[in-house]
């Protein structure tokens, strides 16, 4: 019987999109493109996830380039994979603000051992996406940034977001990242798919980070109530 980890991998390594994306938009797979990931990921979900215990599902955008892009994890970087992990990725140094939020939680809830047990952090695709600006730099983007590139994925993201929730998940709520636009497309998906019984916004990490900062703990205080209230 696979555990959890093993479902995790499995998944990652063979994630591929083939449809067509729109003019512009890159498709970004670190599990393929960046040296590394895959053991980082490996060793991350073998430590955190090697057992059978069901999880509430955390259901973010879509990967960046400076968090997941580059570690193969939802919402770390160089630093919180090692410290509090005890991952250390060889030669890379990362720093993604969202990931600071995210562990101040997981330190608030009890730390990784702790949070990872009860939950796993997936995304509405598992996938990311980027785009070029003028002078040729590439940026994040996201799923529901135009209605071609959401029209494009739409069953790429149905099919991975039932996949995940074979791994063993407790599908009594999904809590999603985003309050905005993510909670609107999630909540209405999920009338029709019947992913959860309840989905449950919460302010995304980005957001608090660049725009509510000094007001932080009381959005730690808000995760964790959601967290205790199932």
């Amino acid at each position: 019987m696979l555990s959890f980890a093993d479902h995790i991998i499995q998944f990652n390594t063979h994630l591929s999109f083939t449809g067509k994306l729109p003019e512009g938009i890159r498709i970004m797979n670190p599990f393929k493109e960046q040296p590394g990931v895959v053991e980082t990921m490996t060793k991350f979900y073998k430590k955190f996830y090697q057992d059978h215990h069901p999880r509430r599902m955390i259901v973010g955008i879509n990967p960046g380039r400076l968090g997941a892009g580059l570690t193969g994890v939802p919402f770390t970087d160089s630093h919180r994979l090692a410290d509090p992990c005890g991952i250390i990725i060889p030669g890379i140094k990362t720093f993604e603000p969202s990931s600071v939020f995210v562990y101040d939680v997981i330190a608030a809830y009890g730390g990784p051992e702790a949070f990872y047990r009860d939950f796993y952090i997936g995304s509405m695709s598992p996938l990311g996406f980027t785009a070029l600006k003028a002078g040729g730099k590439e940026v994040n983007y996201n799923y529901y940034d135009s209605k071609a590139l959401t029209a494009a994925v739409y069953d790429f993201m149905v099919s991975n977001i039932h996949k995940q929730l074979d791994f063993g998940m407790d599908r009594s709520v999904g809590y999603c990242l985003g309050t905005g636009k993510n909670a609107a497309f999630l909540t209405q998906l999920n009338e029709k798919e019947r992913f959860f019984k309840k989905i449950v916004p919460l302010e995304h990490p980005r957001f608090v980070m660049q725009y509510r900062n000094k007001r932080k703990q009381e959005y730690i205080d808000k995760y964790l109530a959601a967290f205790s209230d199932y």
